[in-house]
């Protein structure tokens, strides 16, 4: 059975270094890294009083596993300034007369949409998560003169869940013509 139902003569799934994210309806610069996708059902066990040498089992409650976006050090404020509305350091150590809340109950959460490109940069895959919301947030890696490495910056996200956007289809994926020929 073909596992592209488009491009028939593609064999090989698509690869995981063409994608962006975008949140606040714009594509977030920088992104060189996406923690995965994952759902885990608990398993729940029990057994039938009449049967007692089968375990039977039945799916419990779902959990959405956080996600953690990487991109190198900017002076994009995008990732700071979202990790500030769930805590943020300034308004908790300011006079309490001239405190702003610490927390921002009204906007801390966004979804987001993870889109996935093929090599040709059509896209072909597009994930939205659900409430998303910082929970851990690096500003700088670990820093060391000796190395010779891009500075990290990241946050994770807790998220309410996520659904494939099934309007995204596969693209038909050109021919390539070489201009030489």
């Amino acid at each position: 059975m073909a596992q592209f139902s488009v491009n028939a003569n593609r064999f090989d799934p698509y690869k995981n270094f063409k994608f962006r994210v975008k949140w606040d309806g714009k594509y977030v610069a920088g992104i060189s890294k996406v923690g995965m996708l994952k759902r885990t059902t608990e398993v729940v066990e029990h057994r039938v009083g009449g049967d007692p040498s089968t375990v039977r089992t039945s799916p419990g409650q779902s959990k959405y596993e956080p996600i953690t976006l990487e991109r190198g050090v900017t002076h994009d404020l995008d990732f700071e300034k979202w990790a500030n509305k769930v805590w943020s350091f300034n308004n908790a150590q300011a006079p309490a007369d001239s405190r702003t809340q610490e927390v921002s109950l009204a906007d801390f959460r966004k979804d987001i949409i993870i889109d996935v490109y093929n090599e040709a940069g059509q896209k072909v895959i597009s994930y939205n998560v659900f409430g998303c919301w910082v929970s851990e947030y690096q500003a700088l890696p670990e820093l060391d003169a000796s190395a010779n490495a891009v500075a990290i910056q990241s946050i994770t996200l807790q998220n309410d869940g996520w659904v494939r956007d099934e309007s995204v289809v596969e693209p038909s994926e050109p021919s390539y013509e070489d201009p030489a020929a």
